[in-house]
């Protein structure tokens, strides 16, 4: 063997020693072992955290997203109005009613999931 292969292999018995001797069980449930129980109960605790940055925080963004969105599709519909004379309701209509939905998401969509 060469020195080289000498030293990885080294670096490799090592890094598997530590590994084995810093390595902690981990147990799901304290008597059973019992992996779902372990799941459900990390899930109640972090579903009312979930709900909460959801509600707070991922559903206003998408709401101002769309507000953005409409205003610049209206001021673009009345300046194609002016220009063409011709008007297109569908993209806007489109938005207005995504707007409106992800407003009132928050009402009804956590009985929905069931949280």
């Amino acid at each position: 063997m060469t020195k080289k292969k000498r030293q990885w292999l080294a670096a490799a018995v090592l890094a598997a020693a530590f590994a084995m001797l810093f390595a902690v069980q981990a147990f799901a449930a304290p008597a059973a072992g019992n992996v779902s129980t372990a799941i459900e109960s990390t899930w109640k605790s972090a579903a009312t955290q979930i709900k909460t940055v959801t509600n707070n925080v991922i559903f206003p963004i998408v709401d101002c997203v769309l507000v953005i969105m409409l205003f610049v599709k209206l001021a673009l519909l009345y300046f194609d109005y002016k220009k063409h004379g011709e008007v297109e309701f569908m993209p806007a209509a489109i938005l207005f009613f995504g707007l409106l939905f992800s407003l009132t998401a928050p009402l009804y969509v956590w009985t929905v999931i069931g949280v």
